[in-house]
């Protein structure tokens, strides 16, 4: 039975849940994902999960954050003065961004909180600090 490895290619279809059970991303609807295996193209846990699989395989892995998005990082949230962002652009709680590092890299980020003199951002992903839930199955598999 051929079972999928580093350096091939695959399709899936997934579905992605929180410890709650929200779903957060399927692709039931849409084409299945294609990747290659151990190209870093998908989140750790995800590619990990899919090697070892052989096509038409379905399974439930249980990614832990550090395989996934990582931790959920203070450092990457920030207060700024609400001055400092133009006034033609309005603010919302859930409004994503695109700031531009000095070094010229787009970070983007999510308003969490907005005040009369303060809006905090972050730039956290949105799934950092959870441990994901995904349904796996293998759909294609082309060997290297």
């Amino acid at each position: 039975m051929i079972q999928a490895k580093v350096g091939d290619t695959v399709k899936v279809h997934y579905t992605g849940k929180l410890n709650d059970g929200t779903v957060f991303d399927s692709s039931l609807e849409r084409e299945p994902l294609e990747f290659s295996l151990g190209e870093g193209q998908v989140i750790p846990g995800f590619e990990q999960a899919v090697i070892g699989m052989a096509p038409g395989e379905s399974k439930t892995q249980e990614i832990q954050s550090d395989d996934a998005y990582g931790p959920h990082r203070p450092e990457m949230v920030a207060s700024v003065d609400r001055q400092q962002i133009p006034d033609d652009l309005p603010i919302a709680l859930g409004q994503q961004l695109q700031l531009q590092h000095s070094s010229g890299q787009v970070i983007p980020v999510v308003v969490t909180a907005v005040e009369d003199s303060q809006v905090t951002l972050d730039g956290n992903h949105p799934l950092a600090g959870e441990d994901l839930v995904f349904s796996i199955e293998l759909v294609e598999l082309a060997e290297k």
